[in-house]
């Protein structure tokens, strides 16, 4: 194995945050494939008791979600001051410019379009924490 090959993501914590169990499922398939540690929540109240209690390194969040959705989400971690550098990934079946620059506004790092590709996911995590 070189040497300048990319960090493996074996072991990272990644919380995913959706309605869609298909969407859960895939990413969790893909990513345990990776050696993460995935955790999954169904919405935005489930996400938040899951991050106090996992602590995740990254987390996925979907924009449309019942209750709490994933802009609302996404502001209450980067509002904890124990989760405020925690990464966020926004994901959503619509590419608007509009959805990419209100999800700038409440401090996620990325965006992410689904469905998604094995490789955009893994992208996506290799941005925030190499």
């Amino acid at each position: 194995m070189s040497s300048n090959a990319p960090r493996g993501l074996s072991g990272l914590k990644i919380l995913v945050v959706d309605d869609s169990k298909t969407i859960r499922r895939t990413a969790e398939t893909l990513l345990s494939k990776e050696g993460c540690q995935v955790f999954t929540a169904i919405d935005g109240f489930d996400a938040l008791s899951k991050i106090a209690d996992h602590q995740p390194d990254l987390i996925f969040v979907d924009i449309m979600m019942p209750r709490l959705d994933g802009y609302e989400t996404c502001s209450l971690i980067k509002h904890n001051k124990m989760f405020k550098e925690t990464p966020v990934i926004m994901l959503s079946s619509k590419d608007g410019l509009f959805d990419r620059a209100r999800g700038r506004i409440v401090g996620s790092e990325q965006y992410l379009t689904k469905p998604f590709t094995k490789d955009e996911l893994l992208g996506a995590i290799s941005n925030q924490i190499n």
